[in-house]
């Protein structure tokens, strides 16, 4: 397997981390009792910088997609591979999308 990027630069490499894009996590759905409420968007900066103010349930799930997300990898949603629809852990909580943005 050939390995586009051995060869990279700080600089090239600097430039690849700063074009990621952020990661924007908007509330779809809601089914139960939630704190959060439908339409309620946070920003992933980079992958690892989680957003302030979301319930530590909801991202021990998300924890398992930002990078799939930044990098473009397409999520299982045929109608649209951009957007990860994801259910938090509670039975009757909700549901959340996740994609990248600007």
């Amino acid at each position: 397997m050939k390995q586009e990027n051995q060869n990279m630069s700080d600089a090239e490499y600097r430039e690849a981390w700063d074009n990621l894009g952020k990661i924007e996590i908007k509330l779809v759905e809601k089914i139960g009792e939630c704190k959060h409420i439908v339409g309620e968007t946070y920003i992933y900066k980079p992958p690892y910088q989680k957003p302030p103010n979301v319930c530590y349930a909801l991202l021990h799930v998300l924890d398992l997609y930002p990078w799939r997300v930044a990098l473009g990898f397409p999520s299982w949603n045929a109608q649209d591979r951009k957007v990860y629809r994801i259910h938090c852990p509670d039975a009757t909580g909700t549901v959340w999308e996740m994609r990248r943005v600007k």
